[in-house]
């Protein structure tokens, strides 16, 4: 009975959802009055083309502790652009989905940052590593637009900054960063089938 009870919590917890690892964030500067909001995934939601439309910064995890059969790309930091096939990686979404105005801000997350997707092809080519109970809506328009910027805190690599200008449809990317220390120890296995520049 007693080694029945343990096989059974042993299977709970490989079928529980991973803790959140976006930690917290700020708005540091702006024009409007927004705040810094983590989106829970538990209930679906769609992002994307105005569904927000208002001056707060978000941000959501994704798949978490992904390893990666094949390597992908991303537009700021990897090595030379690519985050290597065998790495573990943690994928989180960050937006703003805002009004006109100038935006500073940061998100701090429980792991390094690795590399962030920010144009249209290469969060297309990682969509692979989305929260299944997400509606990402107008795909098309998201990423970075000329002028705007994403960096990791060169004291902490656990923090992103974003200078966005925000205006429809909003600003979106992808981060990735090592394994999740909130995460479960549980690893999957995901293959890229479809590497897009």
């Amino acid at each position: 009975m007693i080694r029945t009870l343990g096989i059974i919590a042993a299977l709970s917890c490989i079928s529980l959802p991973a803790s959140a690892t976006v930690l917290d964030g700020k708005i540091v500067q702006q024009n409007g009055n927004g705040k810094f909001v983590k989106l829970k995934t538990d209930k679906p939601f769609s992002v994307g083309n105005d569904t927000f439309d208002d001056p707060n910064l978000y941000a959501f995890d994704e798949d978490q502790n992904i390893l990666l059969k094949e390597p992908i790309k991303v537009d700021i930091g990897g090595d030379k652009g690519v985050i290597a096939a065998g790495t573990v990686v943690a994928s989180h979404y960050v937006f703003f989905d805002s009004l006109n105005g100038i935006h500073i801000g940061y998100v701090d997350f429980d792991a390094a940052v690795l590399g962030i997707a920010a144009f249209q092809n290469t969060m297309a080519a990682t969509d692979f590593l989305a929260n299944t109970s997400i509606d990402y809506i107008s795909t098309e328009l998201r990423g970075l637009e000329q002028g705007e910027q994403v960096w990791v805190d060169p004291d902490d690599p656990f923090r992103l900054w974003v200078y966005w200008a925000g205006s429809s449809p909003g600003d979106y990317i992808r981060v990735f960063t090592e394994k999740s220390i909130g995460a479960l120890s549980y690893t999957p296995t995901i293959t890229v089938h479809d590497l897009r520049g």
